[in-house]
């Protein structure tokens, strides 16, 4: 029997195609502040809560802005993303998603989200995927990736130790996250994560029972 009884998944590159709609965003923003932003400037957010990636962007503009200026513009941000969500549906989900998620319960597994994203549980409905997450841990009570508290909370909801965890990521800052969490990491994505125990282009690439072997 398998010593694995417990997965943990990032949601934005993982389990749903909404990373673009951050990039959209981000973009949008910068573009208000006169800021440059690129696709490849955007991998560096991949996994990071709001205010940092923010903060990010503001560097690469060398603006320095206040905190109450910061958090302003942090809420844009995330107002421009939940419009945008706000139109997704279940095509959004990425290859392999819901088989692996139906399997991994199948199997008696337990199923949490990892996610940065405070819109993780809206986003999970419009998917249709959230009854499948037994667990959903919440950002605003942990410091953000590359720390693995996001992830332990997970192993805490479950009352199961790292090593009884795998974590599925598809950025570095969380690919670092799970490692620190003691949880096996699986990287997800064709961007390299040459810190991933291995890594799959998608969920669907991923054959389960081998994974648990």
């Amino acid at each position: 029997m398998s010593a694995i009884k417990g997965l943990a998944f990032d949601l934005d590159g993982v389990i749903a195609d909404s990373a673009t709609l951050h990039f959209a965003a981000w973009k949008r923003l910068a573009d208000e502040l006169g800021i440059p932003f690129t696709a490849e400037d955007n991998e560096a957010l991949k996994g990071v809560d709001r205010i940092n990636s923010l903060r990010h962007i503001l560097k690469l503009g060398q603006r320095a802005l206040p905190d109450d200026e910061i958090e302003r513009l942090a809420a844009r941000k995330n107002g421009f993303y939940v419009d945008a969500i706000s139109t997704l549906t279940a095509d959004a989900l990425l290859p392999g998603a819901t088989a692996l998620l139906d399997e991994a319960a199948t199997r008696g597994l337990r199923i949490g989200l990892a996610s940065a994203s405070r819109n993780a549980p809206a986003l999970l409905e419009r998917l249709g995927v959230a009854e499948a997450f037994e667990f959903i841990a919440d950002p605003a009570d942990h410091l953000p990736k590359p720390a693995p508290d996001l992830f332990l909370a997970c192993a805490r909801a479950f009352d199961l130790p790292p090593q009884a965890m795998i974590g599925f990521e598809d950025a570095p800052a969380g690919i670092e996250a799970i490692r620190a969490a003691g949880f096996r990491a699986i990287g997800i994505g064709e961007t390299p994560l040459p810190r991933a125990d291995v890594q799959f282009a998608t969920l669907a690439d991923i054959d389960l029972a081998a994974l648990l072997a």
